[in-house]
């Protein structure tokens, strides 16, 4: 009998620490309208775009996006040298629907997201994670190819004239 109380204690401790280990880095009480306001300020005054990660902690392939760019010291460098991040929840305890509903409805492509917007907040573009994929995760290059390719330099005018 002691055993089975022992294991018992065991399994219900085992269970209690990897609940805690799950990552939080959406806020489903977070009010994502401010939040991106304050996002879109921030960004223009940085001559930054806006990135919007939109998806949640129940999402296992929200988590791993998020941990490749933040481990990835090329990506990470690059994201935050050329964007302001916010993740914008999406859950059961939050659906944000007016904030999905401004944005053209993008849970239409799944989770992750993304949302790319310019420093006037107006929307430039809606990404589909899944053509950031490769196997069984996210390939390095596609993802920094899509930062490249919506990041403040690729849409100035300017990165595209000729010097005489």
């Amino acid at each position: 009998m002691k055993k089975l109380i022992l294991t018992a204690l065991i399994f219900s401790f085992a269970l209690g620490v990897k609940a805690q280990d799950k990552p939080h880095i959406y806020n489903p009480s977070a009010d994502a309208k401010a939040e991106i306001t304050a996002a879109v300020k921030q960004a223009s005054k940085a001559h930054k775009n806006v990135l919007l990660q939109i998806g949640g902690n129940w999402c296992s392939w929200c988590i791993r996006f998020n941990n490749q760019v933040t481990s990835d010291t090329t990506l990470n460098k690059y994201l935050n040298d050329n964007y302001v991040i916010l993740h914008v929840n999406y859950s059961q305890e939050n659906t944000n629907d007016a904030v999905m509903t401004s944005l053209g409805y993008p849970q239409r492509f799944g989770f992750p997201v993304f949302i790319v917007l310019d420093g006037n907040g107006n929307r430039l573009h809606t990404q589909n994670s899944e053509y950031l994929e490769e196997g069984k995760g996210y390939s390095k290059d596609k993802i920094l190819e899509f930062f490249k390719g919506w990041s403040p330099t690729a849409l100035d005018p300017k990165s595209y004239t000729k010097t005489k």
